[in-house]
């Protein structure tokens, strides 16, 4: 039994690569994502899987899982009913939040309304101070009040988060257990466990989002646990969180806020393996879907994660993949807006009816109208055909642009692919230019359904001169499921100096952590041989606001004697804060804020995919077509299979390579190599 399947459910598609353990035989799949229930598309696409390429279904023994359920129900607004219980005097912390504007220019923007309301945010007289002493103790009666209005405000869910409870978590564990004997059948968020971290507005934003969605996630679990359980019985299943590591379907219950960012995170694991594949260490990912496209740095093949993220408004401080994301999709709509001037995205035509092309009723032109219009999609369709579009439809959802513009249909097309490929630009310069880091050292890697056809573009405009893309770029995020580790996060809020004592306090935060670790490493009864810890510190100069996260040391055990010295420390840090900020003071006190311990375990295993010895031929092209590679001219383009290329295989562009999962435009000058993994690597012509 060999099989492991990694499931990457997107708002268009529903992604499927299997690989054999043993052989290192793949194959992908593509499916419709059915939204109103994502569990149907994954059991109904991987039955569909086993059978097109007989792998018998009793022979799968994981299936990893990156999923949108909570994300969805946090942008729609259909998570559970809420109630809170919390410090006397912070029930409206929630509204009250950090007093910053959500956009700087605009007046009229709001922060989305609080999930719970006013009247379910219930106060206790309690209070422990920032050492983590009790200054004022519930009384019994008062705890049993609070539960009583939980009770009565008829939620599904409670969240509980009390002031400096990161500290002592004392107090919320008293009223979780009154909880679970008065009322066994809510869901019950703390504090303490959920993200046990100073900062209370941010930890108790993350507490309710917790809550909020664990009876949602709950109930999305069973069903797929029942679905996966009765299709592949000797499947074990992992979800994909945030910080792109897998956690057990009972973790995942009891803090599915971790999944808010689970898709872009596999998607940055996926590329991350593909750049240790080819060699290239320093990479900016560009993964392009139906509705929008995410980008991520990866340095020294290592994927940069960030703290303090935000999903449809709502703060969240929990590790996570540090991915910017903008409206700029397959589907994204172009549109006049109120200046006359034309703009493309946020919104999408999204899988239902989707562009105008697909022919299931939408008449708004997209971007993916635009591509076909140009020649760079085929008519034959998307899926390997199995998906036919219509130009026509796409002709006639542009030209009333082209009409209000003055241009041709083709001109108007490439202008919409243009400006689409602007915003891209933009977003990627935050996460590089913006944070001290040139484009130009590094390599861009489009994935995605769409990724692959605006790369070239967008590599051009930033100076880039190499692409890798992937062997199959629509399922670089099932894929990166498949190759993720398990992996749990742990953190100690605890302020000190990084002076010789500090490196005491640090070493005895070491020991506690790697305590809990080890403790989780045997829960899961994860393999020894595949461990590995991480500890991190949140470190900034004495006065600062804000802190950076800085590696310390990494290893298999990491005892105390593994601690950097002082001075290593301290250089770690200062490099960090020349980076970010373009300066650093070796003079200055730097303090430490928090202490995290990232533990994870290897569950996949390279098999040897060493091609045969053979003799490589020229590859050989099966069709041709006219492409508009420029505004005005076209060029007759050889159409070239994937599945025919091999390793070795050269391409000179005008070319176009297809496959099920997206097509990858060979530019005139530009040529494209075909790895030993199968990957393309493009050179961009100077010219």
């Amino acid at each position: 039994m060999a099989w492991i399947v990694g499931v990457d459910v997107g708002g268009t598609f529903t992604d499927f690569f299997a690989s054999n353990q043993k052989t290192g035989a793949f194959h992908v799949g593509k499916t419709p994502s059915t939204p109103a229930n994502p569990a149907q598309a994954i059991l109904t696409g991987l039955k569909a899987l086993c059978e097109q390429y007989d792998i018998p279904q009793q022979e799968i023994v994981r299936l990893s899982h990156g999923t949108t359920v909570g994300t969805n129900a946090l942008i729609q607004r259909k998570g559970s009913r809420v109630a809170l219980i919390t410090t006397s005097g912070f029930r409206d912390l929630l509204e009250i939040g950090r007093q910053t504007r959500p956009h700087m220019y605009n007046l009229q923007i709001d922060h989305p309304a609080p999930l719970i309301n006013r009247e379910h945010r219930i106060e206790l007289q309690e209070r422990i101070d920032a050492a983590g002493d009790v200054v004022h103790a519930p009384t019994q009666q008062a705890i049993e009040e609070a539960v009583e209005q939980v009770i009565a405000a008829d939620v599904s869910a409670v969240a509980v988060g009390f002031l400096f409870a990161f500290r002592n978590p004392d107090h919320e564990q008293q009223v979780a257990r009154v909880i679970a004997q008065r009322a066994p059948q809510l869901a019950i968020s703390l504090s303490s466990e959920v993200q046990p971290e100073f900062r209370e507005y941010e930890r108790l934003s993350t507490t309710v989002l917790n809550a909020y969605l664990q009876p949602v996630m709950g109930h999305y679990l069973k069903t797929l646990e029942e679905g996966v359980a009765s299709l592949a019985p000797s499947a074990t299943l992992g979800i994909n969180q945030s910080s792109g590591g897998l956690m057990s379907p009972a973790r995942a219950r009891e803090f599915p806020v971790r999944t808010a960012l689970s898709g872009p995170a596999a998607g940055a694991v996926g590329a991350a393996h593909v750049a240790r594949q080819t060699g290239r260490q320093n990479v900016i990912t560009l993964d392009m879907g139906g509705t929008s496209a995410d980008v991520a740095l990866i340095r020294n093949f290592k994927i940069d994660l960030a703290f303090d993220r935000d999903v449809a408004g709502f703060p969240i401080r929990l590790p996570s993949v540090d991915v910017e994301t903008v409206g700029a999709g397959g589907g994204s709509v172009a549109w006049f807006d109120r200046d006359g001037l034309l703009k493309v995205g946020p919104v999408s035509a999204g899988a239902e009816p989707g562009p105008a092309c697909y022919a299931r009723g939408g008449d708004k032109p997209t971007v993916t109208d635009a591509n076909l219009l140009l020649g760079r999609l085929s008519s034959r369709g998307l899926l390997d055909g199995d998906m036919g579009l219509d130009p026509a439809l796409s002709a006639q959802a542009i030209a009333p642009l082209a009409s209000s513009l003055g241009f041709s249909v083709e001109r108007t097309a490439h202008g919409v692919l243009g400006i689409v490929v602007a915003n891209m630009v933009r977003t990627i310069r935050t996460i590089s230019v913006e944070r001290g880091h040139d484009p130009r050292d590094f390599v861009l890697m489009p994935f995605g359904g769409a990724g692959p056809l605006h790369a070239r573009d967008v590599a051009v405009s930033l100076g880039i001169r190499e692409l890798i893309v992937p062997a199959a770029p629509g399922i670089v995020c099932a894929q990166g499921l498949l190759v993720s580790d398990l992996k749990e996060d742990f953190v100690i809020s605890r302020r000190f100096t990084l002076d010789q004592h500090g490196i005491t306090t640090l070493s005895g935060a070491l020991t506690e952590l790697k305590a809990r670790a080890l403790e989780w490493f045997e829960q899961e009864k994860t393999p020894v041989a595949g461990r590995q810890l991480h500890l991190l510190v949140d470190a900034r100069y004495v006065g600062q606001n804000f802190e950076l996260a800085v590696p310390v040391v990494s290893g298999k055990t990491l005892d105390t004697s593994d601690l950097p010295g002082l001075t290593q420390v301290q250089d770690a840090f200062n490099s960090a804060h020349d980076t970010a900020y373009g300066y650093a003071s070796d003079g200055d006190p730097i303090e430490i804020v928090n202490v995290r311990l990232s533990a994870s375990a290897r569950l996949h295993d390279e098999a040897d995919t060493t091609p045969p010895d053979t003799q490589v031929t020229e590859p050989v092209s099966h069709a041709a077509r006219v492409v508009f590679f420029s505004a005005e001219n076209s060029v007759e383009a050889k159409i070239y299979a994937r599945a025919d290329l091999m390793a070795g295989h050269t391409i000179d562009g005008p070319a176009i390579v297809e496959q099920l999962d997206t097509t990858t435009p060979i530019y005139p000058g530009d040529t494209a190599t075909v790895t030993p993994d199968g990957h393309l690597i493009i050179k961009i012509s100077a010219s």
